[in-house]
């Protein structure tokens, strides 16, 4: 049996000193497609994406969740969807750490841990590992499903992610997928990853103050909307959870 075919979609914002180096180390045996979505990059993140090897898919208006569902979609024919950041933090060398619970069809949905892994020093601030710790014990109230992180760095197969419901386009993306795979019943799994500081640039959200705030904001303003929505597409999702990927 062939095994599911795997896209890795990198959201990108002014990553030119990172891009190549993270495309570099994708394991191609594991991964079939690599699609940066670059949301209007001043610089040469394109070109490098591109020079690496990888699909670009451009967009006119920014935002994280904006750039994460239109990778998603771009990766028409694949079964899985690997998530990752640009900057250079995340490993792709541990995607096929990511994807084995998956292919092995023991879960629909697996993230990345870094408050469960290795952290290099001043890659994480306290305020994201106690974000993380913060919004896991709520979502644990909500739905019983224990998560540490909001990381990045996940993977869910794609029939189940277009079921979802995404409506997230900036920084509350993560959380939200998070919090309607919980609500749907999916089969989760968090496995701890290593995470690195930045390989250059500047976080869009830790990098100063009002990204911070502004990324806080929108992340408490999804947790309070998908905490109080109803349950009406549960039964759709876990039915597509329930199918062999092959």
């Amino acid at each position: 049996m062939a095994r599911p075919r795997v896209a890795l979609v990198i959201p990108t914002l002014n990553e030119e000193a990172a891009i190549g180096g993270v495309i570099a180390a994708v394991p191609r045996v594991a991964v079939d497609d690599i699609i940066v979505v670059d949301s209007g990059s001043t610089d040469r993140t394109v070109e490098r994406a591109r020079s690496a090897g990888a699909r670009v898919v451009s967009l006119r208006e920014r935002g994280y969740g904006r750039a994460c569902r239109a990778g998603a979609e771009a990766a028409k024919d694949c079964d899985i969807v690997v998530f990752l950041d640009g900057d250079g933090s995340d490993c792709p060398e541990l995607i096929p750490y990511i994807l084995e619970p998956i292919v092995e069809g023991r879960c629909d949905f697996v993230i990345g841990s870094r408050a469960r892994g290795k952290r290099e020093p001043g890659s994480m601030t306290a305020h994201q590992l106690l974000a993380g710790r913060v919004i896991g014990a709520a979502m644990r109230l909500l739905y019983s499903v224990r998560y540490t992180d909001m990381s990045p760095f996940r993977a869910i197969r794609r029939d189940v992610l277009m079921c979802l419901g995404m409506r997230e386009e900036t920084y509350g993306w993560n959380l939200e997928m998070q919090m309607r795979a919980a609500r749907a019943g999916l089969r989760i799994a968090e496995v701890p990853v290593a995470h690195r500081r930045r390989a250059g640039g500047v976080s869009k959200v830790s990098g100063n103050l009002r990204g911070t705030v502004k990324a806080s904001w929108r992340i408490l303003a999804t947790f309070v909307r998908i905490a109080a929505e109803g349950r009406g597409r549960r039964s759709r999702t876990v039915q597509a959870a329930g199918r062999p990927l092959r």
